[in-house]
């Protein structure tokens, strides 16, 4: 065979072969779903997974299919997904720390590389309110970061656990405001607010829902929001941001799906999903559970959580934060 003739055969082939996968994605994108779709996510109870039990709910019955969720606890979820059959049968639905822990941790320590997840929506965000024990003599953020400036390591703050949205809020506080608020850790978000209810911390930053029970009970002083705008859900609290230009730390959760998952599979997950989180009732299932909807696109969503690891990298890296 000639190499003219071998190279039209060749090219022949590439053609037909490559009209023959053209045409797979849309058949696999029209026949999808076909059996059940598994979201996986933190454990029962935790930040994200009641919120992944709402979407489930809202998206089954456009899937046509059963949608369950798994619990998983620490950074499994996220090995679990970035591992599994590109098909859209098995989705993510976690918040910051599938982002943060790989400034904070070593790279060999995770069991998950994030560039093997594609967004798909950032569903929902968590308000945190910055707040002080009733004895502190401070009302104001203005006043909270003049006394932290007069008296340094005079303040402490309670933390959950490295990475935590609580403690990323503080610490962002620290590199904003020039200041430092000693950490006190604490093995969960319960005994951390604790420790300030009793007085044994000055500062914390509860997530909103919790935080402002206990304002209203008079047992914390609320100073403040970390959203960029007033929120609904913490009602008389202006945002840090008027004070700190730039400060926005909220617990985010999105949707992710394995990297190779077709893009018509891709597409029709954020189509289902940003629908059903922007009806009205979902977003008022979420709001009692102190939440409010972002519902973005994948685009916008991967253009936030580059901003988001692009600020907190220099204030993981300016502040020495690292997981013991």
């Amino acid at each position: 065979m000639t190499p003219a003739r071998h190279n039209v055969r060749l090219s022949s082939w590439t053609f037909a072969l490559g009209a023959i996968l053209s045409s797979v994605q849309p058949v696999l994108a029209q026949d999808y779903p076909a059996k059940t779709v598994r979201i996986v996510t933190a454990e029962a109870g935790g930040g994200s997974d009641l919120p992944a039990r709402v979407l489930a709910d809202a998206i089954r019955p456009k899937l046509g299919q059963a949608v369950v969720i798994d619990n998983r606890s620490g950074t499994i979820a996220g090995e679990v997904v970035s591992k599994a059959a590109p098909d859209g049968y098995t989705l993510l639905f976690y918040g910051n720390s599938l982002w943060l822990l790989h400034l904070i941790r070593e790279k060999s320590l995770l069991n998950y590389d994030l560039a093997d997840l594609v967004p798909l929506t950032m569903a929902i965000q968590t308000p945190i309110l910055l707040t002080v024990h009733p004895s502190l003599r401070v009302n104001s953020v203005k006043e909270l970061i003049a006394m932290a400036k007069s008296k340094p390591d005079y303040l402490d703050y309670a933390s959950a656990s490295v990475g935590s949205g609580n403690h990323m809020a503080a610490e962002l506080f620290n590199y904003l405001a020039h200041v430092k608020l000693r950490r006190i850790a604490h093995k969960g978000y319960m005994t951390a607010m604790i420790s300030t209810l009793v007085g044994e911390t000055q500062v914390f930053f509860p997530i909103a829902g919790s935080g402002m029970e206990q304002i209203r009970a008079g047992k914390l002083k609320g100073l403040g929001v970390t959203t960029e705008k007033p929120t609904e859900l913490a009602p008389g609290l202006r945002p840090l941001a008027e004070v700190l230009p730039g400060y926005v730390s909220v617990f985010r959760t999105g949707a992710f799906a394995p990297k190779g998952t077709p893009q018509a599979i891709q597409d029709r997950l954020s189509r289902e999903m940003i629908q059903a989180l922007q009806r009205d009732d979902v977003k008022q299932k979420l709001f009692t559970m102190g939440m409010e909807v972002i519902a973005s696109s994948p685009q916008d969503t991967a253009a936030s959580i580059r901003a988001e690891v692009n600020l907190m990298g220099k204030v993981i890296k300016t502040m020495g934060i690292v997981e013991k």
